[in-house]
């Protein structure tokens, strides 16, 4: 199977994306541990082969360590888990810009610290890092902190790639358009009008449609296999012609 002896970790695996990579990721083959601030939302994966859960809070660097020492073999780490807060600059709390930089980059740099010196030992490794359009690919009204995280998660990634890919270890990103997603029907449905904020994201895609959290699982699963084994330091952009 095309993910077989992959021991994948899968942050924010309780819905969307997350959740969409774990199941795709389990039926190829791998290991995964999924994980989840959400206890609640890692039921979906119980009695499912393959699948095991922990509850992490990923702003916590001590819960990190514990789960990787419980899982030392790991050599795929997915950084999927994220927020988002509308609003520019002016708008942007202090709170605000703190939570965006721990949950969208401070998480992501202290997993890969935490997994990288199993997958060194191992001698591979495959880091995928969920970015977005929204970044240093293309501004986007009414999303400071959240375009500023993410533009420094694609640098995170070329750097990771740099630094080890002479030693077996990659590091690739995923910049996505307007998924699909519970998340996103949250927020939809937070500005009063559910139907007319949905309608104003689709008239932004060229494509006339959003995307599915399946599309982006199937990059990743190409990511974490060896068929990508000549692939580290990209940033692969999935968002219908957004960026066009």
């Amino acid at each position: 199977m095309k993910l077989q002896n992959k021991i994948a970790l899968i942050t924010g695996a309780g819905q969307g994306i997350g959740k969409e990579t774990a199941l795709l990721f389990a039926q190829q083959g791998a290991h995964v541990i999924a994980t989840d601030v959400n206890a609640e939302a890692l039921k979906t994966f119980v009695g499912l082969d393959n699948i095991s859960t922990y509850v992490l809070d990923i702003t916590n660097n001590a819960q990190i360590e514990a789960c990787i020492k419980e899982n030392p073999s790991i050599n795929v780490l997915m950084n999927c888990a994220g927020v988002v807060f509308n609003g520019s600059a002016l708008d942007c709390s202090e709170q605000q810009w703190q939570t965006t930089i721990a949950v969208n980059v401070t998480s992501a740099f202290n997993l890969i610290k935490a997994v990288l010196p199993g997958m060194l030992k191992q001698q591979q490794g495959s880091i995928i890092n969920i970015a977005s359009v929204v970044s240093s690919v293309k501004g986007v009204a009414n999303r400071f902190a959240y375009g500023t995280s993410k533009a420094a998660i694609i640098g995170l990634t070329k750097a990771v790639a740099a630094d080890y890919i002479d030693q077996g270890i990659r590091c690739n990103a995923i910049s996505p358009g307007t998924i699909h997603s519970p998340s996103l029907d949250q927020r939809l449905a937070e500005t009063g009008d559910y139907q007319s904020a949905l309608d104003a994201f689709i008239e932004r895609q060229p494509m006339g449609r959003l995307g599915q959290p399946s599309e982006i699982a199937a990059i990743a699963s190409l990511l974490a296999s060896d068929d990508a084994s000549f692939m580290s330091g990209e940033n692969i952009i999935i968002d219908g012609g957004m960026s066009l």
